[in-house]
Formats: structure tokens, C-alpha cells, sequence
């Protein structure tokens, strides 16, 4: 069989079996661009299964560009709380908000200006030009790199970006006139599916028959992927201030800066130390917390009593965080401050919060209230 006629099987199988496979998933029940958009982004480092609510519940509060553009960022990103990679969300807004003030609300089907867009790269380009559009552009992700590397037999490191780019253009070239929503869609469901990382199920495949790397019994060891740099661990000890009085039930909290890293959530107020070790150092750590809250003029007794650890992981970072217990010398004082406030278990919801904190504090409220 001739290069071509493999190309035309897998496309011609590939399309058959989608079609009677497909999931049924909200943002594949319309071609709005903005549903497709919003669902792609989600979609980054993200699992469908977790994506699904959180895209429901977005598109209720935010239905079109015009309402997401209008929104307080306070607001988008609590409706973004839990997916994590906060940037994600940031980008989104203000590039609906170039629509908006740009494209009169319509996301551009032109391929230039879409990609001109803040946070869209070209893998979220090709979704929305091919599956909102249906025009023939490629939206290659890791899933369709996985399964272009087997089923072509590909020995380049996905990792490189020239790898990317000769896959984005194998893609292309399979897909077929006016199918380019189809099947790019397919492709993609394949590799969510069948074509899976560790456990391919290769005798489910539609294009399981001619594909190289099942022939030639590689199918485990494709595609060729350089490892990824493990991410940085870091030590943490965070305080958890109870209040007294008037501040009786609640917590003292501070909001992170307005850029950087989760920035403008709401936190426990933390520090870091040098490593593991010192992380065992609870005096260290008591020291450590008072003497770092005093520089923003916020007086805690800290204890050695450690009410709890947890993790945060990043793409590039883990945070070990030991929470101890604290209390607070000037209740009043802290009060004043803008980035510090108290908060208890009704306020709790209206402000936005990493995982990790939400995790621990949730946890909090709960005990005080058995």
C-alpha cells in the first residue's frame, strides 16, 4: 500500500469510528467559537472528566465574550478556582477582551488574528480555526503527537519543537476537504481514548491494521519524549493566626501580590525555608514566621505546634507547607491592613484561594464547627 492509500485508510477509519464513538461533551454540541475557545483552554493540563462542570459553570456566568470581557477579574477567577494554572484564566479575559473591542465579539476566523490572541498558541489556534470553522488547519496537542508517532512509526523527540512542526504537517495533510472539525476532533478522541500513553488498547484501534508502530511492536516505547526537568522541591512553614474577640471563629489571611505567581489569591501568610531539614526545625520555623510578618508590621506569637502539612504542585515547583498555630498581638492593627484580613467561614467563599489553601482551611472550619 502506497503512502497516500495509508493516509486515506486512516483518515476514512479514523472518521467512521468517531462518528460512532464520539463523547457527548458540551462544548461539542455548537460550533460557537467561544465555547470552543474557553473549552480548549480548560482543557490545558486538565482531565475532560474535571473539565466538564467547570466549563457548565463558566458559560452560565460568562455566556458570551461581552460578559466574560466585563467581568471583575475577582470573578472570573473564582469561577476558574481548582482547575489551577490561574494565568490560564487571566489570558483568556484579556483576550476577550481584544475581541471584543477588536472583532465587535466574534472571535476571528482568520488564522493571523486569532493566534495574535493573548494565550492562544497554535495548538488552540488550529482547534478553534478547524472545529469552529471547519477550516483545514492542524491542532496538534500531545495526544495527536502520541498517536501520529505510532501510527507513522516516528522516532524524533516530541519534545523538539521541529518535531512538532513536521507533525503538525502529517496532520494537515490527513485531513480530508470539509471534514477538518471531524476529524481533528477524532484524532484527538483517539488519543484520550484508545491511543492512550502507558496502556494503548490497540484491538479497540479503527487504524490498529496498518499501523507501524503496532507492527513493528513499539507501540509502548512511542513516542520518543525527552523527560521533562522533575520540578523543585521547596519548603514551607505557613501560620495559621486564629483571632479572639470580635475575630473570634476566623483566620488572618493575606492576598498575594498583583503579579507573579497565583497572584491576587488569598493565602495563609507562609515563608520559606532553605530545605528539608530546616523544615523538621519547628523553633526555626516559629522565628522564621513572626520575624517575617513584623517586616509588614503584622506582630503574631507563633507556636511549635504544627497544626498540619500539605503540597502544592506547579509545572516548575512543589511546595511542602507545615502549617503551626498563631495568634495575633494587635487584632486591630491588622485590620487596617489591605493586604490582611480576617476571615471566617461565611466570608470563606467569596474570596479565591490555591488548592492547597482552600484544602486546609475548608478543613479548618469544619473542626471549629464539631
Amino acid at each position: 500500500m502506497s503512502m497516500e492509500e495509508n493516509k486515506q485508510y486512516f483518515s476514512t477509519q479514523l472518521l467512521r469510528w468517531y462518528r460512532k464513538e464520539r463523547r457527548d461533551l458540551p462544548w461539542r454540541r455548537s460550533r460557537n467559537p467561544y465555547h470552543i475557545w474557553v473549552s480548549e483552554i480548560m482543557l490545558q493540563q486538565t482531565r475532560v472528566d474535571t473539565v466538564i462542570p467547570y466549563f457548565n459553570r463558566f458559560m452560565d456566568r460568562f455566556p458570551t465574550p461581552q460578559h466574560l470581557a466585563e467581568a471583575p477579574e475577582e470573578d472570573v477567577l473564582k469561577h476558574w478556582e481548582g482547575l489551577g494554572y490561574y494565568s490560564r484564566a487571566r489570558n483568556l479575559q484579556a483576550a476577550v477582551r481584544e475581541v471584543v473591542e477588536q472583532y465587535g465579539g466574534v472571535v476571528p476566523s482568520n488564522k493571523k488574528a486569532v493566534s495574535s490572541l493573548k494565550g492562544v498558541g497554535p495548538y488552540t489556534a488550529g482547534a478553534i480555526l478547524s472545529i469552529a470553522y471547519n477550516q483545514s488547519e492542524p491542532a496538534v496537542d500531545g495526544n495527536v503527537m502520541r498517536v501520529l508517532s505510532r501510527y507513522f512509526c516516528l522516532e524524533e523527540d516530541i519534545a523538539k519543537p521541529a518535531t512538532r512542526i513536521g507533525i503538525e504537517s502529517i496532520a494537515q495533510e490527513l485531513i480530508p476537504d470539509g471534514e477538518a472539525a471531524d476529524f481533528n476532533q477524532a484524532l484527538m478522541e483517539l488519543g484520550a481514548m484508545v491511543c492512550t500513553p502507558k496502556s494503548p488498547s490497540c484491538l479497540e484501534c479503527p487504524v490498529t491494521q496498518l499501523c507501524l508502530g503496532r507492527l513493528e511492536g513499539r507501540e509502548r516505547e512511542l513516542p520518543v519524549k525527552t523527560k521533562a526537568k522533575k520540578p523543585k522541591p521547596v519548603f514551607r512553614f505557613a501560620a495559621l493566626i486564629e483571632g479572639s474577640g470580635q475575630h473570634a471563629g476566623k483566620v488572618l489571611v493575606r492576598q498575594r501580590p498583583d503579579t507573579g505567581l497565583l497572584a491576587r489569591m488569598w493565602e495563609l501568610p507562609h515563608i520559606e525555608v532553605l530545605d528539608a531539614a530546616a523544615w523538621d526545625m519547628l523553633a526555626l520555623g516559629k522565628q522564621e514566621i513572626e520575624a517575617a510578618l513584623s517586616e509588614d508590621g503584622v506582630k503574631v506569637k507563633a507556636t511549635e505546634h504544627v497544626v498540619g502539612d500539605a503540597q502544592h504542585i506547579f509545572t516548575h515547583l512543589i511546595w511542602n507547607i507545615r502549617v503551626l498555630a498563631a495568634v495575633a498581638l494587635d487584632e486591630e492593627y491588622v485590620t487596617d491592613r489591605t493586604s490582611y484580613k480576617w476571615v471566617g467561614a461565611e466570608e470563606f467563599e467569596s474570596f479565591v484561594w490555591p488548592n492547597v489553601f482552600r484544602k486546609l482551611l475548608t478543613e479548618y472550619f469544619i473542626q471549629s464547627r464539631n
